[in-house]
């Protein structure tokens, strides 16, 4: 088995790799050697079936499992004495293609690009703010007074009074289109609150003013992107009774509303709202500084990047965003999407950022452990109520959606196991500076 270098370009490699015809004949007795034992065929006995037979029997199915096993073999042999690390999986194509033929040799041409060596990071270098925020009195009062606007309830105004924005009405509704009633478009003791949003544009502004018991037409156009294809862009009217206009009745607060949100009483709901509030200001500061630490990592190492790589995540980012600009579409029904320079920019800041955490992570033996992973299965489980088993075993065989929920354990823990080493200095902001950076973050 021979390899020989062809190409040596960069981060470019290329080889030929040669099995000849009397190492292959080798593997494929070899396999049948070790399978002769087990061989029962009509006429002899198990363990006792000729090697000539078990060649004309077997020798075709073996013979590909033997060049399959070889090629395999010299490639890891290869990796294991050059210390290379291939960027992706390496492109093996066999020269002589569909004109081999048993007693030729086996030669293969590989190419890939490996990954570079990355400088060793000093972290003690790097500079941190590390940010808190406080949750005062008026941030818990502010959030008590919303959470008591979520449970507000609906009474009847007076006889004869019209509905105006924050009201409800309660109406009954049918739809259709060039007169004809569709599925799905009508309702009855429906409740509404205007201003709300919650049904086609422009249909609740046309009940404000409306008093109950009076007949609305509302003239609404289905937007383009509609899930509901056979409407989509179509003008159909709504012929409307209002039953009722009712007028929002904000709840108390007082321990009975406490109650409701497992809470004892208001003092502990209070005290349920500050924990969960700097909880929330913790995973802000955490993405501020997370974000402050990836700038000064892309500022602090350069190494060439392998263009496959920067090819592929560019084509994912346009892609990305371009169903984000695109919502109403699906799958992949459309012409090709061509990456720009800002995608591209963006792409190399995502592979070096990615390549230098692996690579600390990997000196620094950074693990995700079987109890992390079996909470971010948990977690993305609870996206689908109903179907968690389902999920759980459709992680268990997809080897792909499990690196998917590794890669972000994996990468907060470097980030962390960075920050240990480098210059901290913790900060305490409000939180209204907090959301400006916040902000600023994703306009990045």
């Amino acid at each position: 088995m021979q390899v020989t270098e062809t190409l040596k370009d960069g981060l470019k490699r290329g080889y030929t790799i040669t099995v000849t015809a009397a190492e292959l004949e080798a593997k494929v007795t070899e396999q049948l050697l070790a399978a002769q034992p087990d061989v029962e065929i009509k006429g002899f006995r198990k363990g006792k079936v000729p090697l000539p037979i078990l060649r004309k029997q077997f020798g075709q199915r073996i013979m590909g499992d033997a060049m399959q096993e070889a090629i395999d073999s010299a490639m890891k042999g290869h990796f294991d004495a050059t210390g290379d690390r291939p960027a992706l999986q390496p492109d093996v194509k066999m020269v002589a293609g569909d004109a081999w033929k048993e007693g030729m040799d086996v030669v293969v041409n590989m190419a890939y690009e490996c990954l570079p060596p990355i400088p060793e990071l000093d972290a003690s270098i790097i500079t941190i703010d590390r940010l808190s925020v406080k949750a005062d009195d008026a941030s818990v009062d502010e959030a008590l007074k919303n959470l008591a606007a979520s449970s507000q309830s609906f009474e009847d105004k007076k006889k004869g009074s019209k509905a105006k924005d924050g009201d409800q009405v309660v109406i009954d509704f049918k739809g259709s289109v060039d007169g004809v009633e569709f599925e799905g478009g009508s309702g009855e003791d429906h409740p509404l609150v205007l201003g709300s949003n919650s049904f086609i544009p422009g249909f609740e502004a046309q009940l404000v003013g409306a008093a109950a018991g009076d007949e609305v037409s509302v003239n609404v156009t289905f937007p383009e992107n509609y899930g509901a294809k056979h409407l989509s862009g179509k003008a159909a009217v709504f012929a409307c009774t209002v039953k009722a206009v009712k007028k929002a009745v904000p709840a108390e607060i007082n321990d009975e509303l406490a109650k409701k949100f497992g809470a004892e009483d208001v003092a502990a709901l209070k005290g349920q709202i500050s924990t969960s509030l700097e909880n929330e200001y913790k995973g802000a500061a955490r993405a501020v500084m997370k974000r402050a630490l990836l700038d000064q990592l892309d500022g602090l190492v350069k190494f060439d990047l392998p263009a496959a790589l920067v090819d592929a995540e560019a084509n994912q980012i346009a892609h990305q965003l371009w169903h984000e600009e695109n919502p109403q579409e699906h799958g992949h029904n459309h012409s090709s999407i061509e990456t720009t320079d800002e995608h591209r920019k963006l792409a190399e800041r995502r592979v070096r950022l990615g390549l230098v955490l692996a690579e600390v992570g990997r000196k620094a033996e950074v693990t995700v452990t079987d109890a992390e992973m079996t909470q971010a299965v948990l977690a993305a489980a609870r996206q689908y109520p109903g179907q968690e088993r389902q999920y759980f075993e459709f992680v268990q065989k997809n080897q792909q959606v499990q690196q998917q929920l590794r890669a972000p354990i994996f990468e907060d823990k470097v980030v962390d196991h960075i920050v240990a080493a480098a210059q901290v200095t913790d900060k305490e902001v409000s939180k209204e500076d907090l959301q400006k950076l916040v902000e600023a973050l994703d306009e990045m």
